[in-house]
């Protein structure tokens, strides 16, 4: 099934033989059945049969499997098959997360961390996240920067152009590879790193990274000697990678190799100067992994003398290039105290990131190649799992395919909307401006909730205020205008409608007719207020000591047309406000209109003048 070793995954053989030992009663096999079974993107290998997924992680389960006792608890808590309950996910996930499954330890923590059906605890949250941390830690080992996870989100990935997407287009791939056949140093150097370490859609392949930086190195290139040298590290081939690291001692990967090797004593002797020197020579061409080593000497005290001062700072600059064992050693030492003053939320913010970054991250984009092949209900159920891990790019994606209503899975529109604001709640807290913004639409027309135009109005400001979002701004100066959830301030509304306009050119046009709007209206209510105070009453007294019969008659037209403007004030609704918005919208295009034709005409004008001008020959 994960491809391994070079070969390509076989999905009718390898399901085969899990029916097999299913049916014979090994519950691992069930297990890994079960999620094929319930995500369904594995057909027609595995049918997408959630009421089996059931039965067999229920199966599982009763024999003590954790991963069996984690799947009922993304069950119970999502509400995929059976109904929602909180309780029963929070006591399946403890039974997984005590049994040492590290996605049920993630999912608690984030639970902990967030207050969801359980007391709000930084500790608890930290010890579930130091456990999942730790894993992530070892597997990564000293020599890797972790799993690349690239958080993709639908809602943002909508709205930019196709040249703004993270992933790297096939045929520009295939550009570079021709420029790589052909010579070109740098794209062999590029595609080498991107087949070493993966990411931006592109699947790790040691042999092709391999291929192209043995390339590279032909041409006497030192960079891709230090490169083929980290790879025969990895293989454990140390004296192959002695050769290349001492071709590359003038590059920052050479130096951090030839470090790496007698700080390890692997193919040399074991010298702790001779590390701290390569080390340093590295560090100060900004190599980042040179600069984590330079942390764990001054932390440890090996080689050098023990300083958490130095430690931290090494740290931090490495953790700035995303390595993710320089945020575990950071989180370690907030969690700790050492060094620093001790601080919780510090810790496990940094842990969470460590954990986030294990393998389980490939996910992320397991989910996103299934969206856009059309299997919706696939891709939303791997989002719901990895949003029960705390993953807010996975809430954010699963509240987005709800929200849209591009899934026949939950068919019940109440039950979508309700379980879209779950999420949406989720991926706020967690700092995505956008799902703020969806928050407060959904509080301002009670989808999923009561309606609440006061929150709405509150998550509208936050998002205005932290992610500066124009649509938060414009929605505002609409509240104030109208007085919905906010104090009725037609010059509050006018300064949001003005601060969306220079947030965003796309704005311009909107607040433009807003403002035309507004000040339509304040005109009306100046115009109203003034009549009913001074000039109907001077205009009236007059009238009567002049006397006759024209009195009665102007009165009466005032007073009609008085009440004409305070009815339309009075039983002013959002509906009159789309008119008179739709109308001046028709005026600025007959205006252009206009404009346009007026301004052909004196090009013809123009061009036939000059056409008049022309000496005859």
């Amino acid at each position: 099934i994960n491809a391994e070793y070079g070969q390509k995954p076989n999905f009718r053989k390898a399901y085969g033989l899990l029916q097999s030992a299913s049916s014979k009663g090994n519950n691992k096999a069930k297990v890994l059945l079960g999620f094929a079974h319930l995500t369904g993107d594995h057909e027609p290998y595995v049918s997408h049969n959630t009421s089996l997924a059931y039965e067999m992680f229920d199966s599982a389960a009763k024999a003590g499997l954790p991963s069996a006792q984690r799947a009922l608890a993304v069950i119970y808590s999502t509400g995929i098959e059976a109904n929602s309950s909180q309780s029963k996910a929070l006591l399946y996930y403890t039974f997984a997360a005590l049994g040492g499954d590290s996605l049920a330890q993630m999912a608690l923590a984030f639970r902990y961390w967030s207050g969801i059906s359980v007391a709000q605890s930084c500790e608890s949250a930290l010890k579930y996240y130091r456990l999942v941390a730790d894993d992530v830690a070892k597997k990564v080992g000293s020599s890797g920067t972790g799993q690349v996870v690239l958080r993709i989100r639908l809602m943002e990935e909508e709205e930019e152009s196709p040249q703004n997407s993270p992933l790297l287009d096939e045929n520009l791939v295939q550009y570079y590879q021709f420029l790589a056949d052909k010579g070109d140093l740098q794209a062999q150097l590029g595609l080498g790193q991107l087949y070493l370490q993966g990411g931006r859609g592109i699947e790790r392949n040691i042999k092709l990274a391999q291929h192209y930086f043995s390339a590279a190195a032909k041409s006497g290139n030192t960079n891709a000697y230090g490169f083929m040298g980290k790879i025969s590290m990895q293989l454990k081939e140390y004296d192959t990678a002695l050769k290349y690291y001492k071709l590359a001692t003038k590059d920052p990967m050479g130096q951090w190799g030839m470090g790496t090797l007698y700080y390890n004593g692997w193919g040399v002797h074991q010298d702790y100067t001779q590390a701290l020197s390569y080390f340093t020579l590295a560090s100060q061409q900004g190599h980042t992994e040179a600069e984590l080593q330079l942390g764990l000497m001054h932390l440890s005290g090996v080689g050098v003398k023990k300083d958490y001062g130095i430690a931290l700072k090494h740290f931090n600059i490495a953790s700035k290039s995303g390595h993710v064992l320089a945020f575990y050693n950071l989180g370690m030492m907030h969690a700790m105290g050492i060094g620093v003053m001790r601080n919780c939320q510090t810790a496990a913010e940094l842990l969470k990131n460590v954990a986030e970054r294990g393998s389980w991250g490939n996910e992320l984009m397991d989910a996103h190649a299934l969206y856009h092949k059309g299997f919706i209900d696939s891709a939303l159920i791997k989002y719901l799992i990895l949003a029960e891990q705390g993953y807010e790019v996975a809430q954010a994606n699963a509240a987005y395919i709800l929200d849209k209503d591009d899934t026949e899975f939950i068919s019940n529109l109440r039950s979508r909307y309700k379980r879209a604001f779950v999420n949406w709640k989720r991926a706020a807290a967690q700092g995505f401006g956008g799902a703020r913004l969806k928050l407060g639409d959904y509080y301002y027309y009670g989808q999923g909730t009561e309606a609440d135009p006061v929150e709405a109005a509150e998550q509208y400001q936050i998002a205005s205020d932290v992610d500066h979002n124009p649509q938060a701004m414009f929605n505002l100066g609409y509240m104030h205008e109208l007085g919905i959830g906010r104090s009725q301030d037609m010059h509050l509304a006018k300064r949001y409608y003005d601060m969306a306009a220079s947030a965003s050119v796309d704005a311009h046009v909107p607040t433009m007719l807003a403002n035309a709007k507004l000040l339509t209206k304040l005109y009306v209510q100046y115009f109203i207020q003034f009549y009913k105070e001074f000039t109907l009453m001077m205009l009236y007294e007059g009238i009567v000591n002049w006397g006759g019969s024209w009195s009665d008659y102007i009165s009466s037209q005032f007073d009609t047309l008085a009440q004409i403007f305070v009815k339309m004030d009075e039983t002013a609704t959002e509906d009159w406000d789309i008119y008179l918005m739709s109308i001046l919208a028709v005026v600025l295009g007959l205006v252009m209109a206009l404009r346009g034709h007026n301004v052909r005409i004196a090009q013809m004008r123009a061009a036939q003048q000059n056409a008049n001008q022309r000496p005859v020959m």
